[in-house]
């Protein structure tokens, strides 16, 4: 079964280098100028994102082919005619897919990230393009918390301050804007031309900048100028600026950490889009499980099946379970499903036509 997993492996590798990755290095090759070396190098770094996806594939196709030989040399009926279950039988697939799901997952988390920032920074830096690697525009950030209502009492989980910056030239925010509604309602406006954090003393230093403070009528009770104002708040707003990765990037606590900001930065949508693919990371190592489940009692039909035949098919099954993930994760991000459900029902779904199959055999 290692054989047919590692055939796998490279098989389904080398087409998805070849259609995601191969082509667009040549033609940046060819029509941009890049160095063939730095283009082998980025492939290279890209090769483990690919090899990720492959792991549940060449899991499918080593179960049906192992199990398709030992039907097709008539060692299944051998077996079985001495008393073992097809439950035994399934027990050295299963036990490979789970430790296949262990590899996928670790790949997942300690390798693909890393290798994903670094092409991507070697592609940007050979071709000298001038992208940020921060957020450099519209920093929006909201502190939520509890707040101690004017008559004493206290509201959980509410608006405390809210800070936008209009530019963020990687240092310090620029035209920056802070409301503060740590007392029930609008109490203050702090307006100022820049904003720089201090680590050494965990402030944020702002320049040239109004004071307003509310009144309860709301209107400006007082208007203090000042040149200098150094303010405890949170550091948030900075590590929102400052990441500029897609979740194939991060892994699984960089990417809770980033939900969490986002989430705290009012975009619900992107926080939705973020937790579906957060949900992603923990299943993509399951299907490995998922597709040993499927392959193996296809295998053990009669009639043997080729290198060739069991390739085709697993193509087959393979693009439409994609083609159910990508649904799914669709309905995730539009609220139609949970995140759980977005990320777990093609999995489930897979589990069960995978259980069913093994009972017709059984």
């Amino acid at each position: 079964m290692v054989g047919p997993f590692l055939f796998g492996v490279g098989a389904f590798s080398s087409i998805a280098l070849a259609i995601g990755s191969l082509f667009h290095l040549i033609r940046l090759v060819t029509d941009f100028g890049l160095n063939p070396a730095i283009a082998v190098r980025v492939f290279v770094l890209q090769l483990p994102g690919f090899m990720v996806y492959s792991f549940p594939m060449s899991m499918l196709l080593a179960t049906m082919l192992a199990y398709s030989r030992l039907s097709g040399d008539g060692e299944m009926t051998a077996l079985r005619s001495c008393g073992a279950s097809v439950i035994r039988l399934l027990v050295p697939a299963v036990v490979l897919s789970l430790g296949v799901s262990a590899l996928t997952f670790a790949f997942n988390e300690a390798i693909v990230p890393t290798a994903n920032t670094y092409a991507e920074n070697t592609l940007r830096i050979a071709l000298n393009e001038n992208k940020p690697t921060f957020r450099d525009r519209n920093i929006f950030y909201q502190q939520f918390g509890a707040v101690v209502l004017p008559d004493g009492t206290q509201e959980e989980n509410t608006l405390v301050r809210s800070f936008y910056a209009r530019r963020f030239d990687g240092r310090q925010m620029l035209d920056v804007t802070v409301l503060d509604y740590s007392q029930g309602g609008l109490q203050q406006i702090l307006v100022a031309k820049s904003a720089v954090w201090v680590p050494t003393e965990n402030i944020w230093l702002f320049r040239d900048g109004t004071n307003y403070v509310i009144g309860a009528d709301g209107s400006y009770r007082s208007i203090l100028r000042f040149d200098r104002q150094r303010l405890r708040l949170p550091r948030a707003p900075l590590d929102f600026a400052q990441e500029q990765r897609n979740p194939e990037q991060m892994n699984i606590r960089e990417l809770s950490r980033y939900i969490a900001l986002v989430g705290q930065s009012g975009n619900a949508k992107e926080s939705r889009k973020l937790e579906v693919q957060l949900q992603q990371k923990y299943a993509l190592p399951f299907i490995c499980v998922v597709f040993a489940t499927i392959g193996s009692p296809l295998g053990m039909r009669p009639q043997r099946t080729s290198s060739a035949k069991g390739f085709g098919l697993s193509v087959l099954i393979i693009f439409g379970y994609y083609l159910l993930l990508f649904v799914c994760r669709a309905l995730g991000e539009v609220e139609v499903l949970s995140p759980w459900w977005g990320a777990w029902l093609p999995n489930v779904l897979g589990l069960g036509t995978g259980i069913f199959l093994i009972g017709r055999v059984t």
